[in-house]
Formats: C-alpha cells, structure tokens, sequence
C-alpha cells in the first residue's frame, strides 16, 4: 500500500460528514449523521461510543466504502475517500461486528485471499505471523465454521490486519467472547497501538472504553456530542458518592442531607452522593458526626465512563 513518506497529523479526519438514508415505503427519512466533525489523532487509541442508532456504524460504513455519505468529507490517513479511494481504502482495517467469513475457508486460506483482494505479494504475506498472533495458529487448516464465537471474532482482526493499515477499527469486537479470549485480544490489539497503528473502538462494555482509550468521543442522534481525552471527560461529571459504614444501625429517617442524594444499603452503610462544586467530604462528615453517627468505615466512589455516558446521552 503506498503511504505519504510524511505521516499526516490525523489517522481519520471528517469534516461536515452528513449522511440521510431515504425513506423506505411509508416510513421517513433517517438523518444518521448530522454534519459531524471529528478529527482522530495519528497514534491514538480512540473511543466512539454511542447508543445503538447513534450514527457509528455509518460513520464505520463510510469510511469503509459500504455506504455512500450525503455530504461533507472524510479522509484516512490523509487519502479522501472520494479522491484516492483506493489508498484510502488500504489504510484502513475494518473488523466488523458480524461474523461475516465463508465457513468452508480455513482461517490460512482466509488470511491468503484477503491478503490477495489488497494486492499483497505473496513474499511479503504474513499469514503465520498473524494467525499466530491471534492464537489461531493450530486452527490454521480447520474450516471457519467449526471455530467458535470468539476464534470467528478473532479470526476477523486477524483479516483486518493482512495488509498491515495504519489504521485498525474495531467494531463492537468482544461482544459474545469470554474472558479468557478478550484479553487475549485486547494483549494483541495493545501489541498493534504500541507498534503505531491507530486503534478506534466502538463497544457497550464501557469499562473497556475506559481502561484502553486514550480519547473518547460520544455520538448521539447524529451528533458528536463529546471529544476529550477520557480522563477529562469523566472529569466532565462533578460529583462524587461518600460510603458511610457507621458502627451502629442508624435511625430512619436521616434528616440534615436534603441538599445531597441520600441513600441506604442492605449492608447498613449509607451514601451521600454530593457535588464536588458545593461539597467537601470534610464538611460532609463533620455533618454526619454532628448526628451523633461513630464512623466504621467510609471510602470514596468516583464517576466512571458509564456515569458520564448516561448523562450526555439520557
């Protein structure tokens, strides 16, 4: 695949991005993006999360080639998708979220004719590298249907991977595997973001979307609703949930905490769930003794990504 000898600033960069699907019989007309932009650093391992309907898999399908956008424009690793179709193409692994693979191919001949479909010359394969790397090396002369759910979801990364891109997208790519083989998927994917290839992410498993990505963005109705680095975005949600373990059952009602969330747990403990701009947990204690509470135990629950995500996108 040819490559720019200068690396472009941006992996993926789209600007005005907008795509209608036209009405179907008596239904309406669907507006799947809205005008986006969205600019995915070189190097980065970028989350896009959303609800279903969102907009990512058009966004996924036009950078792909399987949809046509209405209007803006979108390049991949600097290549349009319009003007060098072909080099932008090449630049880009798509695995996709349907285990979509002829099941009479073993997963070597599967790797040998994609690698074919990108013009890849038979000395610079690297079937044994990729499939090995994947944990699918003993598996290389089974027929694809026998593997199971997870090898097939492998299998597919493995695909994405033959024309060495600079560019891998992931789409929902553990759902329906176990433990076990996604984290042998993601030590891959990691082994990939740490060799420089830019990973983008689509997945429901939130804290997955937490602990790898580097930046997220949110998409909601169309719309980019969200791009920060993740650290900053979970910042984004100002409050933060004080567990109370009292040395004694306390007595309901618990009155003084009407400005805050207070809640009881099965275990006796109680929360305060406060606002980091109004409250400090020192004044939320000297509250909490002031009713005559001996505390036990108490810790700290910060926000997480899912926090976050349901309130941008309730």
């Amino acid at each position: 695949m040819p490559t720019s000898q200068t690396p472009p600033e941006f992996a993926i960069e789209a600007r005005g991005l907008d795509k209608t699907y036209r009405a179907q019989g008596k239904g309406k007309a669907v507006h799947a993006l809205k005008a986006i932009d969205l600019a995915i650093p070189r190097g980065s391992f970028f989350g896009l999360l959303g609800p279903n309907g969102a907009g990512k898999s058009t966004f996924i399908n036009i950078l792909g080639g399987l949809v046509v956008k209405s209007g803006g424009n979108a390049s991949i690793w600097g290549h349009d998708i319009d003007a060098d179709p072909m080099n932008a193409r090449g630049a880009i692994g798509i695995v996709p979220q349907e285990l979509n693979m002829d099941p009479f191919f073993s997963p070597a001949e599967a790797l040998e004719i994609q690698a074919g479909y990108y013009g890849v010359p038979k000395a610079e394969r690297k079937t044994e590298e990729i499939l090995k790397a994947v944990g699918l090396w003993d598996k290389r002369d089974a027929y694809a249907r026998t593997l199971s759910g997870g090898m097939k979801r492998r299998l597919l990364v493995a695909k994405a991977m033959v024309h060495a891109p600079p560019v891998l997208v992931l789409d929902e790519p553990t759902a329906g595997v176990d433990v076990e083989l996604r984290r042998q998927l993601w030590d891959y994917v990691r082994s990939l973001h740490a060799s420089g290839v830019t990973i983008v992410l689509t997945t429901h498993y939130l804290e997955e979307a937490q602990e790898l990505c580097d930046t997220i963005a949110i998409i909601n109705h169309g719309n980019v609703i969200a791009c920060e680095p993740t650290p900053k975005l979970i910042s984004r949600l100002d409050q933060k949930t004080l567990v109370v373990t009292p040395q004694a059952p306390i007595e309901l009602p618990f009155s003084g905490f009407e400005d805050i969330v207070f809640a009881m747990k099965n275990t006796g403990a109680f929360t305060l769930t406060y606002r980091t701009s109004e409250h400090t947990v020192e004044e939320l204690l000297d509250r909490v003794r002031a009713k005559g509470v001996k505390i036990k135990d108490l810790s700290i629950q910060e926000p997480d990504l899912e926090d976050v995500f349901v309130e941008l996108t309730a």
